[in-house]
């Protein structure tokens, strides 16, 4: 009854309070004692200037020809309404007139002022331009609290993202002089300091050090003036995470009654907090019985192996959980790949006695899932049977888990999509056992157009090229194909141009089927090139120096089922005619007119399993090459080459040359990537009468832009020293190379990746295995940074520092910038 007495007063104020606004005109009576019913003659609108009249209405409940009670709750309720739209800073209901029984209303309301226009004070322009995006304020939208409010927020999240902790806003509102009801709103705002984390200071911790502690806090860091990854700004949200997984460190030794006590944030100057954090350790525990309940597919003891835990190991529930679901060799990946798409798997904790856990883990393992619909969405360029072709998991199949992963690593290879946004949408249906898969893909920039100037060979080199990755023969010869370029069908086509002007130019064209005949991963490489290094005297026979390089290849190649679908097996034909006309550039051939043949045949042996190809987090490539010529001098026996003279000894090129390559990206730290890298390589020749052949060989050094193949060298990069600074007299045809880099990426953005690096490398180049020496290396140490744009592929820069001296070419070493243009070291 109390309670029902305090209601009925409260509900008398309040009615009474919104009633008194019901107002009295033309001698119209209202006697709050003896309510009067009445009709609703007539509802006008008086003050929306912005708003259709019939939808106010409409929002009050009253319409013409209702009977309502003056004074009654309706007229009430009525107000009520109109004032939780939050558009309106005043209301009122009046009656206007009576004719007898019928009266006749108007709704009186004064709209809230409109936005004219708003400015910021105490900031920079960049800072105005980004909140102007974020707050997203346009002119005629009313300036109600929340809108003031909500502003006032995300200025203040902006700037505390940025570390200015204690940023302050006040809004000023203007009437505006020229608008009646609209009004300037002036955001002064002031930044204060940027504030840092002096310190961070933990109680209570005898398992764990403070530092051990601090470093499990990924994203709340103490100010160090080495720290270059991580800053040391204060983030609310960071901060809540990482106390978590401060606890998550303790869980992981078993302490998983630990838990924070209390933490204190607070501040000791203008620019400096600490942060005070105590701790409950609790006790350690132990794993003690684990059983399986529910299993029938599986026997206990396989399961058990897959979950790697066994009785007496620290009670770690991150390792358990790990080991249970995201190990792609655990429990529940064993169910996942082999249909059992509707399994679950629960550990409960069945009791704890003292430092001992024991666990029961709950199988439901449920019947097989069919695929039964595969679709694709997202894709406007690429063609369906491009991305179906890469699918793994087909109508018809049993679900597995893992080949959906394996599809999106291979959708992620082809370069066509943002890794970022790649997804997979199942739809299970248990009533029918069938699951449909959708792959999402979002389409990012792939062709490229290449214009650079290198300096390689003394002497610098343009180059303008166009690299169509997602080309489409087919629809070249198709009217609409054309949308600008004929693409979609996964073709790459390149043209590429390089020339220093009369002295040297260079021309390539190839093209590349990866699906050829396209139901299986067999590829055709075409290509053919022409190069000319010369003089640039051309008009008298006598005065002409030049250098003709002209090749054409042809490659076949195919993804391997042995030892697994990651390798692959290449072999290419090539043919390419070297034409010396009195050629005496530094004397590099011991002969100067003629005409040398290399007929080639190289076959490549690889395996690659880098997860996608702009930033790689995870994976390996690996590859071993053989290229090789007929043994020309040991089929004519009769020939005493020893006799001849170079033009003619050289006249059919013949060499064997292997080369193997190791790469390894591990991720470390979430994005923080280490590269490692080896290489070595050999040119081997049959005939010791022959010796060397003057083509082929490596040049070792510098930053590799040497691409074009004025001598028919290899580059190989080697930063901190000059190009070819460590290729031997009488040529390089033995190197080795190892690679250390530590890779962070400052932006994922498919329109502009970049990301900064730190590396450590070693490498060597040998006129042959009777000088070679693995531990003979030169050192150099560095820092750089890449930046991939879609259209013009991968650029950067790094400085470079060699350690070691080279004897005879003072200076080669120490420090050097080296500029990259669209390759890798």
């Amino acid at each position: 009854m109390k309670g029902k007495s305090i209601f009925f007063v409260i509900w008398f104020f309040i009615a009474f309070g919104i009633k008194a606004q019901v107002v009295n005109l033309n001698q119209f009576e209202v006697d709050y004692t003896y309510p009067v019913e009445y009709e609703i003659g007539g509802i006008d609108v008086e003050g929306a200037k912005h708003l259709d009249p019939d939808i106010i209405i409409n929002l009050t409940g009253l319409s013409v020809g209702d009977k309502v009670m003056v004074p009654g709750e309706k007229f009430a309720k009525a107000v009520e309404k109109l004032w939780k739209q939050g558009l309106f800073s005043d209301v009122k209901i009046v009656v206007t007139r009576q004719e007898g029984k019928v009266i006749f209303l108007e709704i009186q309301l004064k709209e809230r002022q409109r936005l004219s226009a708003f400015s910021f004070e105490g900031i920079k322009k960049g800072e105005a331009d980004d909140l102007r995006e974020k707050l997203k304020l346009s002119r005629g939208k009313q300036v109600t609290e929340n809108v003031i409010i909500n502003a006032k927020r995300i200025i203040k999240d902006y700037f505390i993202d940025k570390g200015f902790l204690y940023v302050t806003v006040d809004v000023v509102k203007t009437d505006d002089p020229e608008y009646d009801n609209y009004v300037l709103l002036t955001f002064k705002i002031n930044k204060g300091n940027r504030i840092k984390i002096n310190a961070i200071n933990f109680e209570g911790n005898t398992v764990f050090t403070d530092e051990q502690l601090r470093r499990a806090m990924k994203d709340t860091k103490v100010k160090k003036i080495y720290r270059i990854f991580k800053s040391s700004k204060f983030k609310e949200k960071d901060y809540r995470e990482d106390l978590k997984k401060v606890i998550d460190k303790y869980n992981e030794k078993g302490y998983r009654d630990a838990k924070i006590v209390k933490d204190t944030v607070y501040r000791i100057s203008d620019k400096l907090i600490n942060i005070d954090i105590t701790v409950y350790e609790g006790h350690q525990y132990y794993f003690r019985n684990i059983s399986w309940k529910g299993n029938t597919k599986y026997n206990s003891k396989l399961l058990s192996q897959l979950l790697g835990i066994k009785k007496g190991d620290v009670y770690n529930k991150k390792l358990l959980e790990e080991n249970l679901y995201m190990n792609p060799n655990g429990v529940f990946s064993l169910y996942q790949d082999n249909g059992y798409l509707f399994s679950s798997i629960t550990p409960i904790e069945t009791m704890v006695e003292g430092d001992s856990i024991d666990l029961e883990i709950q199988v439901y393992e449920g019947k097989k899932a069919k695929i039964n619909r595969v679709s694709v969405v997202g894709n406007t360029k690429t063609h369906d049977h491009v991305i179906l072709r890469e699918i793994r998991s087909l109508p018809g199949d049993m679900y597995n888990r893992s080949k959906i992963i394996r599809t999106q690593r291979e959708l992620a290879t082809l370069g066509y999509f943002d890794p970022e946004k790649l997804n997979v949408n199942p739809t299970p249906d248990p009533s029918t056992g069938t699951v449909d898969l959708e792959y999402s893909v979002a389409e990012k920039l792939s062709d490229q157009i290449e214009l650079s100037l290198g300096w390689g060979a003394q002497m610098f080199v343009g180059t303008l090229g166009l690299s169509l990755n997602n080309f489409s023969l087919k629809n070249m010869f198709k009217k609409d194909g054309w949308k600008p370029l004929p693409s979609g069908d996964g073709q790459r086509l390149t043209i590429r141009a390089q020339s220093n002007g009369i002295y040297y130019q260079g021309y390539s064209f190839s093209f590349v089927e990866p699906w050829l005949g396209g139901k299986k991963p067999n590829s055709l490489t075409v290509s053919v090139y022409h190069t000319v290094y010369s003089n640039g005297l051309f008009n008298k026979e006598e005065d002409k120096q030049y250098m003709k390089i002209t090749g054409a290849s042809v490659g076949l190649g195919r993804r391997l089922k042995w030892p697994d679908d990651y390798f692959t097996l290449y072999n290419e034909v090539n043919y390419q005619i070297y034409n010396l006309h009195n050629y005496h550039y530094y004397n590099l051939f011991t002969y100067n007119n003629g005409m040398s043949n290399n007929f080639s045949f190289t076959t490549v042996f690889g395996r690659n399993s880098v997860d996608q190809p702009i930033y790689p987090r995870r994976g390996s490539t690996f590859s071993i090459s053989l290229k090789l010529t007929p043994p020309y001098s040991l089929l004519n026996k009769g020939v005493d080459y020893s006799q001849l003279p170079d033009a003619e000894k050289y006249k059919w090129i013949e060499y064997h040359k292997w080369k193997l390559k190791a790469e390894w990206y591990t991720r470390l730290v979430e994005n923080l990537v280490l590269r490692t890298k080896g290489e070595f390589g050999f040119l081997g020749f049959y005939n010791k009468s022959i010796g060397y052949s003057p083509f082929e060989g490596f040049n070792m050094g510098g930053d590799g832009l040497m691409t074009y193949n004025i001598y028919g060298m290899e580059t190989i990069a080697l930063r901190g020293y000059e190009n070819g600074s460590l290729t031997p007299k009488g040529g390089g045809h033995l190197f080795n190379k190892f690679l250390m880099e530590l890779r962070y990426p400052l932006s994922l953005n498919p329109s502009a990746t970049f990301y900064v690096l730190g590396f450590a490398a070693a490498g060597n180049a040998w006129s042959g295995f009777e000088k070679y020496n693995p531990f003979q290396v030169y050192r150099s140490a560095g820092v750089g940074i890449r930046v991939f744009l879609p259209m013009m592929g991968k650029l950067g820069v790094d400085w470079g520092y060699g350690f070691d001296e080279i004897p005879g070419s003072p200076g080669a070493n120490g420090s050097h910038f080296h500029f990259i243009i669209g390759q890798e070291f």
